[in-house]
This record gives structure tokens, C-alpha cells and sequence, in this order.
């Protein structure tokens, strides 16, 4: 529960920083108000970390940077035409604004840039009341007409003006309801939501850079499940990622099988506790986590009801890296990030056959292998799918995972699994076999490959006969 009173404390902290008061007074001594805006007041009052610190003033852009190149190290301009400018104070990287008055053409989600004149003014215009909050320095004057604080001490996400009216303006601003929902723990207030699903469609003028680089945001907060729901209840996830959706499939009374779509939240989630708990130091992992969240979607597509009850999902792994690999290019995705989540799906069914009887060497060889690079995300994808709630059966499934790596680390050690090549390189196979390069030495070097992985390190000696062996029986 928010606790007002150590909340205001935070708040005098901040403004006692280095970097705060030297622009205080900086921007005082010129005659220009100034106060911190937004997220920095927000997260000081529910005493959660600041990392980046926002300003708002009455001065003009380039009063602005007149003001601030005496104390500063550097400067940047880039948000010049937006009324931003950037600098270094004390050590720290800080974005002054001038106050804003934007409004919206309802054709594209960029604004009408208007200066405005007044603090007020400025902060209704923002998304959440939650982020309309400013305090004013050096006088320490927390400024809310929204309603902001109270909305803190509610839990609750709402809009400082009718919500139909800030979504239409902005249909961003629906895809950082579900964004803060998640960061915060908060719930939508019921107008807000209602206006979600009202206005979805007009997300259509959004570009895909700026959705994708709301999803990415969602997916990096400790619980981006929470935000999912709320995406796709409202009808906002079938018309950027439909998939999602697609999942809710209908169940036959006749035809059983899990909740695909609960079950796809569990993963992200359990994946999310494992990533955490294996690297705990590193920074949220969003390939994994789409990962997780996608590994299941080319089920709809591929689901067979069989005679007697039964429900089939043939290929459905190939099939969803496919569907992914479509629509991460459509969201914008770099070439890498789409490579990691489609190897992903590719690969998480690959495991489940090990408990049912163990692996020879040359299958584990062969799972390394192909694991390549996302080793250790397969690790974590792989244990984050089993949401059985049959305790015997996550137990062996667990235990036969822990036996795969346990084989995994002892056959590294000894054979170096990561670096696996074959025994004899390209020019070695040319000479052994006295052929110039080309397709026969291609298929030479797969076939030593093929004999490192069933057999480990056979020895150069050996692997050089098993070569002519294999040379003369193609005549």
C-alpha cells in the first residue's frame, strides 16, 4: 500500500540530487520554471527505482540548451522539433521539454507539436494520470490535477481525460495501458478498458516499429502476462499478433485436451522464473520470452480431432516457426531476434522422446548441435513447458531434463560439444582423397561430421580410413 508520507520523502530526496538541484537553479537564475515530470515522480511516491529523469519548463528549446551548456558535458538536440533537448548533468543523462499543447490530425498517431504555457496544461495531455503528476523545484511543489495520487493509492490506470478521446488522439497509448498494467501491477479502470476494445481497430494507424517497441517493453516487465490478457480481452492482440488469440480454441465434448492458450501464459511465465533464477544478474531475455509466449501457436492450424477422442498437433512446431517468422518480419523484428525465436519453436518438442528412454551419446551430441548458440534458452523453454499438474509426471519429466544437461556438461568436457567440427578439415579431406573443392568435399565433411556425433573423437588416423572407406564404397 502506498505509504504518502515516505512517498513525499523520496520525492525530496530526488529533488535534493546533484543533478536536480543544479538545474533548479540553472533554470531559476534564468527565469524559467522547471519541474520533474512523469514516470521519476510516479515511481519516487511508490518507492520503486528512477532511471531516467524527465524535466518539463515554460523556456523554449533553445533557452533550453542556452541554459543548460554551462553545466552540462553534453548536448544533443535530436528532439529539437519536438521541444526536447537532452544533456549530461552531473553525471547523469536528463531530457528537458517545453511545456506541450499537441493535438492529433486522427489520420496517423503523430501530433500537431503546439508549446503550451502552463504546467496543468501540459500534464493533462499525458497518457495516465499516473504519469501526470510533476514536481515543481527548487520550491518541491507536487503538482497533480488529474487525480493522479490517487489513483496510486487505487492500483488503477486511467486516463486524465475521457478515455475515447486521449486513445483517439494517440491509439498508442492503449498498447501502454497493457505495458504499465504489467510494470505496475495496476488494474484499468473499467472506462479505460471499455475504450480499448471500442477503439482497437484504430490501432491500424499505428506503425508496426512503434508496436513492436511497445511489445518489447511488455515482454521485459517482471509480469508481461498480466498485459497480455488485457490485450487480447480487448480485442488489441488480434490485430497486431492474432495468433494470440488463435489460441482460445473451441474444445469438442467429445475431444480433450489442455487449454492451449492458459497453457502458452504458464510457459511465459515459468520461463520468466527460470531465466531469472539461472542468470540473475542478466537483463530481460525477450527473444526467450517470445519464445515462450509463441511456442504453441501453430496448433490451431495443425489440431486433428481423432476418432475416439483423441487430438492431434502433427508438426505443429514447424508449422508455428513458420507462422512466427511471418509475423515477427510484419512487427519489425531484427533478422537475429526472428532466428532465435523460430529455432525455439523448432526445436522445443525435441526433448520430450528422452524420458521416454535415454538418449545414446550420439542423440545428445545431436541435440547440442543443433541447439547451436540457444542451448541454454532450449534449456529453460524446454522445463518452462511442462505445466502438467500430475506431480509424478512434471517430476520425472524434471528429472530426466536434469539428466540431459547432467550429459550434456560431461560430454562438453570431454569432447568440447560447443566447437564440434569434424576431425579432419576441408583441405585435409581434399588431400587424403586427391579431389579439388567442390560438392564431394561438402558431402565428405558431412559424413565426418556424422561420425563425430555417433562415434565422439575417433582420432585423426581413424577418421582419415573411415573417410577412404566411405570415398570407395560410392566407387
Amino acid at each position: 500500500m502506498l505509504n504518502m508520507a515516505e512517498g513525499i520523502a523520496r520525492l525530496g530526496a530526488l529533488a535534493e540530487s546533484p543533478v536536480v538541484s543544479t538545474l533548479a537553479d540553472a533554470f531559476a537564475a534564468a527565469g524559467h520554471d522547471l519541474a520533474i515530470v512523469g514516470g521519476p515522480v510516479r515511481d519516487a511516491l511508490l518507492g520503486r527505482t528512477t532511471n531516467d529523469l524527465d524535466f518539463t519548463t515554460d523556456a523554449l528549446p533553445d533557452e533550453i540548451l542556452r541554459i543548460v551548456k554551462p553545466i552540462s558535458t553534453a548536448q544533443w538536440d535530436i528532439g529539437r522539433a519536438f521541444g526536447t533537448i537532452g544533456a549530461k548533468v552531473a553525471g547523469e543523462q536528463v531530457e528537458i521539454t517545453t511545456y506541450r499543447a499537441d493535438s492529433y490530425d486522427g489520420v496517423t498517431r503523430k501530433p500537431t507539436v503546439e508549446f503550451g504555457d502552463t504546467l496543468e496544461g501540459d500534464l493533462v495531455r499525458r497518457d495516465f494520470t499516473v504519469n501526470s503528476m510533476a514536481l515543481r523545484v527548487p520550491g518541491r511543489t507536487l503538482v497533480d490535477p488529474t487525480g493522479g495520487v490517487e489513483d496510486l493509492v487505487a492500483r488503477r490506470l486511467r486516463t486524465p481525460a475521457d478515455p475515447s478521446v486521449s486513445f483517439g488522439d494517440d491509439p498508442l497509448r492503449m498498447l501502454r495501458a497493457a505495458r504499465f498494467a504489467s510494470q505496475l501491477g495496476f488494474a484499468v479502470d473499467p472506462a479505460t478498458a471499455a475504450a480499448m476494445a471500442e477503439l482497437r481497430e484504430t490501432l491500424s494507424i499505428v506503425s508496426p516499429e512503434r508496436i513492436h517497441g511497445e511489445l518489447v517493453r511488455l515482454l521485459q516487465t517482471d509480469d508481461p502476462v498480466r498485459g497480455i490478457r488485457l490485450l487480447v480481452e480487448s480485442g488489441l492482440m488480434a490485430q497486431f499478433l492474432p495468433e494470440i488469440p488463435a489460441l482460445q480454441l473451441e474444445v469438442d465434448e467429445h475431444h480433450h485436451h489442455k487449454d492451449v492458450y492458459e497453457h502458452s501464459l504458464t510457459v511465459l511465465r515459468q520461463a520468466i522464473d527460470l531465466e531469472k533464477t539461472r542468470n540473475p544478474d542478466a537483463a530481460p531475455d525477450v527473444p526467450l520470452r517470445l519464445a515462450a509466449l509463441l511456442h504453441d501457436i501453430g496448433k490451431p492450424a495443425t489440431r486433428r480431432l481423432e476418432p475416439g477422442g483423441g487430438v492431434t498437433f502433427y508438426h505443429h512446431d514447424i508449422k508455428g516457426a513458420r507462422l512466427a517468422r511471418k509475423r515477427l518480419q510484419a512487427l519489425r523484428f531484427d533478422a537475429d531476434t526472428i532466428g532465435v525465436v523460430t529455432r525455439l519453436i523448432e526445436l522445443h518438442l525435441r526433448f520430450f522422446g528422452y524420458s521416454e528412454g535415454a538418449w545414446t551419446d550420439s542423440a545428445v551430441r545431436r541435440y547440442v548441435r543443433d541447439a547451436g548458440d540457444e542451448l541454454e534458452r532450449l534449456h529453460i523453454i524446454t522445463r518452462a513447458d511442462v505445466t502438467t499438474r500430475n506431480a509424478k509426471k512434471a517430476g520425472r519429466l524434471a528429472r530426466a531434463y536434469d539428466d540431459i544437461e547432467r550429459r550434456i556438461a560431461e560430454l562438453s568436457a570431454q569432447e568440447e560439444l560447443a566447437a564440434m567440427r569434424p576431425e579432419l578439415d576441408g583441405n585435409r579431406i581434399q588431400e587424403v582423397l586427391g579431389i579439388p573443392p567442390g560438392r564431394e568435399v561438402g558431402e565428405a565433411y558431412r559424413f565426418l561430421l556424422d561420425l563425430r556425433l555417433d562415434e565422439g573423437i575417433v582420432g585423426e588416423a581413424e577418421a582419415e580410413r573411415r573417410l577412404r572407406e566411405w570415398w570407395a564404397a560410392r566407387g
